[in-house]
């Protein structure tokens, strides 16, 4: 129940300080901070593509490397 009271608060404090007829007036400074922010974020969202695409990479070979010793070990059995 808390969080919601502290997620409704902070939504309204958003709102209040963002509106142009507000006395803080952030809006054109929210705008900046997310223009800017864009950038690092999408390098950021580049490196975990790149590292999970590098992981699966290496699951798939090592699960052709598996496959290939359970075919050689059911080979040497019969």
């Amino acid at each position: 129940m808390i969080s919601i009271i502290l997620g409704i608060i902070f939504i309204a404090f958003t709102v209040f300080a963002v509106l142009p007829m507000s006395p803080l007036n952030w809006g054109a400074d929210v705008i900046n901070f997310l223009k800017g922010s864009v950038p690092v974020l999408a390098a950021f969202i580049g490196l975990i593509c790149l590292f999970i695409g590098a992981a699966d990479l290496k699951d798939k070979k090592e699960a052709k490397l598996e496959e290939k010793s359970e075919e050689e070990a059911s080979k040497e059995d019969n």
